[in-house]
């Protein structure tokens, strides 16, 4: 008696699974990463390309996947149309896909070198952690955003700097900027949270504005977002790259002046403030990657 195997899922299914739509903050983390090496890419834009590959689409990729199976059940009643609770995706191919993408992120960073390898394990760990139980980073906003965090800025910044180094460590500089906007991404993944209180409440997730309310979340959130990006104008002050400290510091305070209309109604202006504020946030990481990539050729 012949048996039925679950069909291939449609390709389509499999890149909505994979959310090109995030993969855009590590790339953008990884680019820094490589401009604040102060390497001068040369005949390096394959790897350069290879790197940015691994940070949107196989890294990023692969914590989608995995956050979408281990979600699976709740999706069918919040989000019933996403690709496996629709069943465009079916049976076990959803695990399928995360062991995958999960295999070839490690193939892929074996072939740029050590501390690249390093830096997508602990990605790929911390991908698995967030979503899948027991542990589920997820259900505690302080462990979660940090995961995430982590994953989305300090991990593929780390990566593209030593992309770019070869077998050689990154900069103590490097590695202070990116642990910085690791952090400052905390309060990023906080504003994600306003749009679900209600139904992570009911959930049991303990997201930041579930446990602190919304008001205290969103105080939470600004301070841990501004706090960061003004000990990194001091450390450019320190460094001797007064330019580019001003430039942070005047990004820095268009921020201010937004969050602080976010905090009147952070409920309904959550999705603004990611969509407006969090721009001068990115781009205040990438003059800062030029300040140390300036540093580091000598030409501060």
């Amino acid at each position: 008696m012949a048996t039925s195997l679950a069909p291939w899922p449609a390709p389509g299914a499999v890149l909505q699974l994979l959310k090109p739509i995030t993969w855009f903050p590590p790339m953008w983390a990884f680019a820094c990463g490589v401009v604040s090496s102060g390497v001068p890419p040369d005949r390096r834009w394959p790897l350069i390309a290879l790197g940015i590959f691994l940070a949107g689409p196989m890294v990023c990729a692969t914590s989608q996947a995995v956050n979408d199976w281990f979600d699976r059940h709740v999706d069918a009643i919040n989000e019933p149309d996403r690709p496996i609770p629709s069943g465009r995706i079916p049976g076990r191919w959803g695990l399928n896909i995360a062991i995958l993408w999960t295999a070839l992120s490690l193939a892929v960073a074996a072939l740029l070198g050590p501390w690249v390898l390093a830096a997508a394990t602990l990605g790929l760990v911390l991908a698995w952690l967030y979503s899948a139980p027991p542990i589920r980073l997820k259900q505690n906003g302080w462990w979660g955003n940090t995961a995430v965090g982590l994953c989305y800025e300090g991990l593929p910044w780390v990566t593209g700097a030593a992309v770019m180094l070869g077998s050689g460590a990154p900069r103590t500089e490097v590695l202070l900027l990116a642990g910085l906007y690791s952090l400052g991404a905390h309060g990023i993944m906080t504003l994600n949270d306003f749009k679900s209180m209600r139904g992570d409440a009911r959930m049991g997730i303990a997201s930041l504005p579930v446990q602190l309310g919304a008001q205290g979340a969103a105080w939470l959130a600004c301070a841990v977002m501004a706090f960061p990006q003004a000990i990194v104008v001091a450390l450019l002050l320190g460094w001797g790259v007064p330019l580019h400290a001003l430039a942070v510091a005047a990004l820095l305070t268009i921020q201010l002046l937004l969050m602080w209309r976010f905090l009147q109604k952070p409920v309904e202006r959550a999705t603004w403030y990611s969509a407006l504020g969090v721009n001068f946030y990115v781009l205040g990481m990438l003059i800062s990657a030029f300040a140390v990539g300036a540093m580091a050729r000598g030409g501060a």
